[in-house]
């Protein structure tokens, strides 16, 4: 129980609740185990609760008519994901599918709704985070249309960076696959722009940690999104 109240306290869902609240949530959750390649939920299915990574991760992802996946958000310890339409009380709009064995803490809607109804701290909360998503697809909705492969790339670098304050060293804790889905390519040209970005000096790969060796350049880069050797 007290690693729940960890991971619950962390999350932006419930961060700063008081503890009697946060021990209102803890009685609802459920601890499911899911191996790597489990399906959480998938496209359509009626939600009947959102999830929160205890340990672990989770990708989300819509598959087009031909098969070709799209990879939406990648989530990890004391993320929720499925909140949506606990709201709405419609099916989920993509599929979640876990990368590596993890541990997922289950909220049932109906006890949700009991919470918030009760609780006007707990809805803002969870009000912000929706805010926070919404601005999350806007953001990857116009990297996809509108900047090159390169650009993304080094927008998503950014982003890792400035999640560890601004590291010099991020960390990839997926397959090139899956960052080259997410970022809307194919393994190929992903790899093919890491070594120019390599031979930039903007970047050194190391397997799966990546050196940032030119954080203005980068910047350029993600605002002009074409990269010249």
């Amino acid at each position: 129980m007290d690693n729940i109240r960890g991971i619950l306290s962390r999350s932006p869902l419930f961060a700063g609740l008081p503890e009697l609240q946060l021990e209102a949530v803890c009685r609802i959750v459920v601890r499911e185990q899911y191996n790597r390649g489990d399906t959480v939920f998938s496209e359509g299915e009626k939600s009947k609760g959102f999830y929160i990574v205890e340990t672990g991760s989770v990708k989300i992802y819509k598959l087009s008519l031909d098969g070709k996946e799209q990879i939406l958000h990648i989530f990890g310890p004391g993320e929720p994901f499925g909140e949506v339409p606990v709201f709405t009380g419609k099916p989920f709009p993509a599929n979640a599918m876990v990368l590596k064995t993890s541990n997922l803490l289950f909220l049932p809607r109906n006890d949700v709704i009991e919470l918030i109804s009760g609780d006007p701290s707990l809805a803002l909360n969870m009000l912000a985070v929706l805010s926070m998503r919404l601005r999350q697809f806007t953001v990857q909705i116009e990297n996809l249309s509108l900047k090159e492969v390169p650009g993304r790339l080094a927008a998503h670098l950014i982003w890792l960076a400035r999640e560890k304050n601004n590291a010099e060293k991020v960390r990839l804790d997926i397959s090139k696959g899956q960052l080259a889905s997410l970022l809307g390519t194919i393994p190929e040209t992903l790899s093919r722009i890491l070594t120019k970005m390599t031979a930039r000096d903007l970047i050194r790969v190391r397997g799966k940690e990546i050196e940032i060796h030119d954080f203005e350049g980068l910047k350029d880069l993600a605002d002009s999104g074409k990269l010249d050797v």
